[in-house]
């Protein structure tokens, strides 16, 4: 049967902050501060690179995510050791704006043909202007959600595909009717419903969770029926408990104990790839349960206000975001779904995809690109998923009232705000 990719797939790779060229700036070496996977997307273009621009050399440093976001942010703030590129996840790119460490624009910017949220994707304080451009993907969180699940299991257990997608509820009834036959989890995290159902189905330009004037959202009904979801798979026991990006849950899809994933369009990379090579052809690829649809991040490239070489980082930045070329090698190579709509019609989005079973998973993320809102961003934002995590750990493990979870969630996030 079919498993799903999810319904966001427009997925997110690189994406660019605009900066002022500097003509006639010496040859220089310029260093690129990334982080797996879209430091990937930079090797895989490095030929590319080198054939167009061999006076202008790369250096390519990379640490994981959370280190190198951590390291950005120490240098943005002290302005010394500093990258010309600095690439920065979606979650980050409120606190980068607001750091006041990155170039504002004047009179340079990417403007090319791309799907809505890839040109419009954020609503920063004046004087930033960031683009999202793909060209990779970062590993961790991307515009565009799917579910991807395993065939053969679902085969086995009597699951159809109609019975994955056509609610959330018949999604988790499906993991028990699963678990049932199987014993196989149908999701690695429970909380994985929470990070995709507040995520779905916003309205052009609606922050995830401040609105207007800084006003949080967590306490909305949005939030309630997330939180109502994961606590469903949990009670219903169809998820690994286990933590994203751990040994352990990595694991969990290496040894196939693990039956679908709700993600974006790169995680396909990360399966065929790393998580779980072994099971070529018995994963596939569908919209998210009652077709939702839902952004969720994606990478940006920006220029330190101190970066010593802007016009060589420049052109760097365009090449990356801007080239059909590069977009779809990092396509074939590490599934970082193209925003250039000029990429769009290459015949590479038309063919068949051997490891989910000859499935042409790139029509479903090209027919959900266009289809993807614009999403606000906040320089608390990083903090707010921190709590709204926190509570509902509570809420899993320790049977917390939901309402009164998020009501503590929103108290605790407004008082940390006014700080």
């Amino acid at each position: 049967m079919k498993s799903r990719i999810s319904a966001a797939m427009a997925s997110a790779v690189a994406f660019c902050a605009v900066a002022t060229p500097q003509v006639g700036a010496a040859p220089a070496t310029i260093t690129v501060a990334s982080f797996p996977d879209l430091d990937r997307a930079v090797k895989v273009a490095l030929p590319m690179w080198e054939k167009l621009h061999p006076e202008i050399k790369i250096k390519l440093v990379s640490l994981q995510i959370e280190d190198h976001h951590n390291s950005m942010t120490t240098a943005l703030a002290a302005g010394a050791h500093l990258p010309d590129v600095v690439a920065v996840d979606f979650g980050y790119i409120g606190i980068f704006a607001e750091s006041k460490g990155l170039d504002e624009p004047a009179g340079a910017a990417i403007c090319c043909r791309a799907v809505p949220q890839a040109v419009r994707l954020l609503h920063l304080p004046a004087g930033h202007q960031l683009a999202r451009q793909p060209g990779g993907d970062a590993g961790r969180h991307r515009p565009g959600h799917a579910v991807l699940p395993q065939g053969h299991l679902m085969d086995k257990a009597g699951i159809k595909e109609e019975e994955l997608s056509r609610s959330w509820e018949s999604y988790i009834e499906s993991g028990k009717k699963l678990k049932a036959a199987t014993g196989t989890m149908l999701l690695a995290r429970a909380g994985d419903l929470k990070d995709i159902y507040i995520r779905a189905n916003l309205k052009d330009g609606e922050g995830i969770y401040f609105g207007d004037k800084g006003k949080v959202l967590v306490d909305s009904p949005r939030f309630v029926r997330a939180f109502e979801l994961a606590k469903a798979a949990r009670v219903a026991g169809i998820d690994t408990k286990t933590v994203a990006w751990t040994s352990e849950w990595s694991e969990g899809f290496k040894r196939g104990k693990v039956a679908s994933q709700m993600s974006g369009f790169w995680f396909g990379g990360h399966l065929a790839k790393w998580l779980a090579p072994d099971y070529k052809g018995q994963w596939r690829a569908s919209g998210l349960p009652g077709g939702a649809l839902a952004s969720y991040g994606g990478s940006f490239y920006a220029i330190p206000k101190k970066a010593v070489n802007k016009a060589e980082a420049w052109e760097f930045i365009k090449f990356m975001t801007a080239n059909k070329e590069v977009q779809l090698t990092a396509l074939r190579e590490i599934s970082g779904y193209p925003s250039l709509l000029a990429a769009h019609g290459d015949p590479a989005m038309d063919e068949a995809q051997p490891y989910f079973g000859g499935q042409k998973t790139r029509q479903l993320a090209r027919d959900t690109a266009v289809k993807i809102p614009v999403i606000r961003v906040d320089k608390y934002d990083w903090m707010a998923n921190e709590v709204v995590n926190s509570e509902l750990e509570n809420v899993l493990e320790q049977n917390k009232d939901i309402k009164t979870a998020l009501r503590d969630a929103k108290a605790l996030i407004e008082r940390r705000a006014r700080r």
